[in-house]
């Protein structure tokens, strides 16, 4: 009875061995691929529980997230050969299992980096070389990081067996000699679109006084033309009022103008009149004249 419970729990022992050595679980953050004494027998296991033969199959699980390659900063040369130093990294997955594991040695991340990072450098040496700092530094960087993207992508998915997601350039060094070199030409630019935009302050402010003087001009013909109306009108309507005056009484009249007369004159007292006593000018200021008048 002994010997038969103990072979009966090393038995039960062993079936649990089994089982749990022919049980295994992909997670939806992984793929897997299945062996069977080395060989590929399934490429692409999808997440879920599986079951495999122990000891004939191996399973091999890979991250089938995005992974991030920051690449070791590197110079490469411009079209007019200077050199910049530059700090990129990749987005990548992985997009065919088979492929990977062969080209990685058995599925290890190490040598699939320094595949991808090789692949990677002379990918900007490329991009680099047919463009100038200017591009690079300001007009073409978002295209050459697209273009790297692609053509990367294309063999990175024919010779590794990954996908290229992204390629970003963190950060491009310049020499001293360069550096110069772009800031002043980038001085020279902001110099350039200075004077553009004063120049163009300056004609819009001249055009600006221009109609304020044209408008000024106008308000004041305005002005003068309703003035003068307005004389003519008030000259009109004194006129009209003296020669009814005249009508009525021409010795008033004659008297009304005389003191007008009187007040334009004598209006400074410095003002010196030589005139003949007798004139009719001092008609109403003599006063025996007047007295006669009035008997």
């Amino acid at each position: 009875m002994g010997s038969m419970r103990l072979g009966f729990i090393g038995l039960t022992l062993l079936l649990i061995i089994i089982i749990a050595n022919s049980v295994y679980i992909v997670t939806d953050k992984q793929t897997a691929i299945l062996l069977r004494f080395g060989e590929i027998v399934n490429p692409k296991i999808e997440s879920g529980l599986h079951f495999k033969v122990p000891i004939l199959h191996t399973v091999r699980k890979f991250d089938s997230r995005v992974l991030t390659l920051d690449a070791i900063p590197q110079p490469y040369f411009t079209a007019e050969k200077k050199r910049l130093i530059v700090d990129a990294f990749v987005k990548w997955r992985i997009t065919d299992n088979e492929q990977f594991y062969i080209t990685s040695s058995g599925g290890q991340l190490g040598a699939l980096r320094t595949l991808l990072t090789q692949r990677v450098d002379e990918g900007l040496r490329n991009q680099f070389g047919v463009r100038t700092v200017q591009d690079v530094i300001s007009g073409e960087r978002d295209q050459l990081m697209n273009a790297l993207t692609t053509d990367l992508n294309i063999v990175a998915n024919q010779e590794l067996g990954v996908e290229v997601i992204d390629v970003r350039v963190k950060k491009i060094e310049l020499p001293n000699e360069v550096n110069d070199s772009v800031y002043n030409r980038m001085r020279t630019e902001r110099e350039r679109l200075a004077q553009e935009l004063r120049a163009e302050g300056n004609e819009l402010a001249e055009e600006i006084r221009a109609n304020a003087d044209k408008e000024r001009t106008v308000i004041l013909a305005e002005a003068y033309k309703l003035a003068e109306i307005l004389k003519g009108e008030g000259d009109a309507e004194a006129t009209g009022i003296y020669a009814k005056a005249f009508d009525k009484d021409p010795e008033f009249y004659e008297f009304t103008r005389s003191l007008n007369a009187y007040q334009s004159t004598f209006q400074n007292k410095s003002d010196v009149l030589l005139i003949d006593p007798e004139s009719d000018f001092f008609k109403y200021l003599d006063s025996s004249t007047g007295s006669q008048d009035q008997e």
